[in-house]
């Protein structure tokens, strides 16, 4: 069960988040032919997912130095308001490629840029267990390839799987805070109070991300 509960946040979390990594493989390959197209998908996604897990262990081996817990929670609190207010993402922003290794190149490249997120999101959960690592990254290779774009048609039809996985990003920053070592010595874990701060968190953030979802829509 140690095991599973964090599985099942990263799975989560890798299909709230990888909705924008599976446009830009689609946009980049859809000048090739369909062989081609195919190729490009699956070896950009398979070379994204492994620079994606050198990222991430580089991203854990900075969690040992002082306020990266603080600093990477905040950005993934940035990132779950971000997924509130965000408008749809614009495909013709999206470079395309005309032969086979420029495609695979652009998907490579352009998943490096927007990955920070699921590492955050991933390294936050696993507590440093690499196992736990190395599965939630393995995991993301078939969400990519399959389920996001599902995942992209369930938020624009029903808003209250945006604020689900906002409010599970807010809860894993606040996670991510708490471990900070200057926030352990004033709030013990496991205690009422670090309950009632990751539910404030959550709050903020939720009522916050959707009044400016609300008032920009």
């Amino acid at each position: 069960m140690e095991f599973l509960e964090p599985l099942l946040k990263i799975l989560l979390i890798n299909l709230v988040l990888s909705g924008d990594n599976a446009i830009v493989i689609a946009m980049a390959s859809r000048n090739l032919r369909g062989d081609l197209k195919k190729k490009a998908i699956v070896w950009g996604t398979f070379g994204a997912v492994l620079f994606r897990l050198i990222f991430t262990v580089i991203v854990m081996y900075l969690l040992n130095l002082p306020f990266i817990h603080l600093v990477g929670g905040l950005l993934l609190l940035i990132v779950a308001y971000k997924l509130l207010v965000a408008k749809e993402s614009e495909e013709s922003s999206v470079r395309v490629g005309n032969s086979l290794k420029e495609a695979i190149a652009i998907i490579i490249l352009a998943d490096l840029l927007m990955s920070l997120d699921n590492v955050l999101g991933i390294v936050a959960v696993s507590d440093g267990n690499m196992m736990l690592v190395f599965v939630g990254v393995i995991l993301s290779i078939p969400i990519m390839l399959y389920a996001s774009q599902f995942i992209l048609r369930l938020m624009e039809n029903f808003p209250v799987v945006v604020y689900f996985g906002a409010g599970l990003l807010a809860w894993t920053a606040g996670e991510m805070m708490i471990k900070e070592e200057f926030i352990q010595q004033n709030i013990p874990s496991g205690t009422s109070m670090e309950t009632v701060l990751l539910m404030g968190i959550i709050v903020a953030t939720l009522a916050i991300g959707g009044y400016q979802r609300k008032y920009r829509s």
